[in-house]
């Protein structure tokens, strides 16, 4: 199956996860920095999933599933390991919504790849269920060799990006978009010396007003 790889936004929208299982918890923490309406349907639950509906970071039916519990939802796990329940799942599941199945048994309209956040810095992984092994291992290797402070980083590229389109046009634009890479910034934000990244852009954006 050829998979077309896709950030969606997800904010506030119902995401209906039946099962309650160690997947279960896996798709809610993918799931929480997302900051979706998320609804776990389950008759039990591990324990992390029971702390964030103690914590109201989710929504916990506990109960069996019924079709009614997919109401609104834009997204469906089903990730029981019970076919049948999977299979009531896919049934009820409309032509507008999306629906992965965790056994890969029937209907899959998504998969999730492995995902590495440093704030707006996404880098995913996939795979495509060939060998999760091998993504996980990839995964491992980005987080080792883009740190945490890749997510201030690019928050200062963005940043930065903004106040010169704001003020520049053309070749003056052009020509500071592709110094913001220069490597010494990258360094500055390592090393936690923030500062010097500001006053080189004010020191840019002077020298071209």
């Amino acid at each position: 199956m050829s998979y077309f790889p896709l950030l969606l936004n997800i904010e506030y929208k119902t995401v209906v996860v039946v099962g309650g299982g160690r997947v279960a918890r896996q798709k809610v923490d993918a799931l929480l920095p997302a900051k979706a309406n998320i609804i776990v349907v389950s008759p039990t639950m591990t324990e992390e999933l029971l702390a964030y509906a103690e914590r109201k970071e989710i929504t916990w039916k506990q109960k069996e599933f019924e079709p009614a519990d997919l109401d609104d939802a834009a997204l469906v796990f089903a990730v029981t390991n019970s076919q049948e329940v999977n299979d009531a799942v896919e049934e009820a599941t409309q032509h507008w919504q999306l629906l992965s199945r965790a056994d890969a048994k029937g209907r899959v309209d998504f998969i999730n790849p492995a995902v590495v956040r440093r704030g707006d810095f996404i880098m995913t992984v996939s795979t495509s269920g060939a060998s999760p092994r091998l993504t996980r291992q990839v995964k491992a290797q980005l987080a080792d060799q883009y740190g945490d402070y890749y997510e201030q980083y690019v928050a200062f590229l963005g940043q930065a990006r903004q106040r010169i389109l704001a003020t520049f046009n053309g070749e003056e634009k052009a020509q500071l978009l592709t110094q913001l890479l220069e490597p010494q910034l990258l360094e500055w934000v390592k090393e936690g010396r923030l500062h010097k990244c500001e006053e080189w852009l004010q020191q840019r954006l002077g020298d071209l007003q």
